[in-house]
């Protein structure tokens, strides 16, 4: 348990409840159907049958199912979200109970089961990036986009860029090493229809990972043969 010492130490979006227990995202594991079209079937258009049929195509017969995560993300990128129409039509396409799917779909937070804005906003609060001053990323992005229906902000856990933090991801991409000035200048750039360029290059002028001030090691072309070796062998 947290004492109440700590508690009041911690931002409210640390805490879960009373119980004082950190929330692993925002999403639900618990699926409520917001589907106002939901008597409108649901499949796959044709372009991304096809792709359907390669993604199937890459597992041995009689294991389709393997192919659930590959082609809910299918139905999520055509459908914009994952209604339970998408799932049902997945779980049918691959000749697998229902609640198999719905189990999957659940389970992992990328698939989206309420409808999101075109843009998805995934600010990453885990360790190093809270060191690195995420939890005031985070703020100020919820508020800078409080009232534009085409950006759904939330609060995720680590996505894996530790090293460039803070960052976010925006659809499919990473923006990172981050101040609220670079986060404002990213959400312009969507706004006026514009490709903002991911990674960190654009924030920080790093490449990838390598030290901020810049190398510390390499710096020099390496020696030739015979480096360090005794003169007398």
């Amino acid at each position: 348990f947290i004492s109440h010492s700590f508690n009041r130490l911690l931002p409210k979006t640390y805490l879960c409840g009373r119980s004082g227990v950190r929330a692993l995202s925002e999403a639900s594991f618990v699926h409520r159907e917001a589907d106002p079209d939901s008597k409108t079937p649901f499949e796959f258009n044709a372009e991304n049958k096809k792709r359907a049929e390669a993604l199937v195509s890459i597992y041995p017969s009689g294991f389709k199912a393997a192919a659930v995560i590959p082609l809910l993300d299918l139905a999520q990128r055509q459908y914009g979200w994952l209604p339970l129409k998408a799932m049902n039509y997945v779980a049918e396409y691959l000749e697998m109970p229902a609640m198999r799917v719905y189990e999957v779909a659940t389970f992992y937070t990328m698939f989206n089961r309420q409808p999101i804005g075109k843009y998805h906003v995934q600010v990453c609060t885990t360790t190093p990036c809270m060191l690195r001053g995420a939890q005031e990323v985070y703020e100020y992005t919820k508020d800078l986009l409080k009232d534009d229906k085409d950006f759904t902000v939330v609060e995720v856990e680590c996505l894996g860029a530790c090293v460039n933090a803070p960052m976010i991801q925006i659809n499919d991409d990473y923006y990172e090493d981050l101040t609220n000035e670079n986060v404002k200048q990213i959400i312009a750039d969507l706004k006026a229809g514009k490709k903002p360029k991911a990674g960190p290059s654009a924030q920080s002028g790093r490449l990838a990972c390598e030290p901020t001030g810049g190398l510390t090691s390499l710096t020099s072309p390496p020696p030739g043969p015979g480096f360090g070796c005794r003169s007398d062998l």
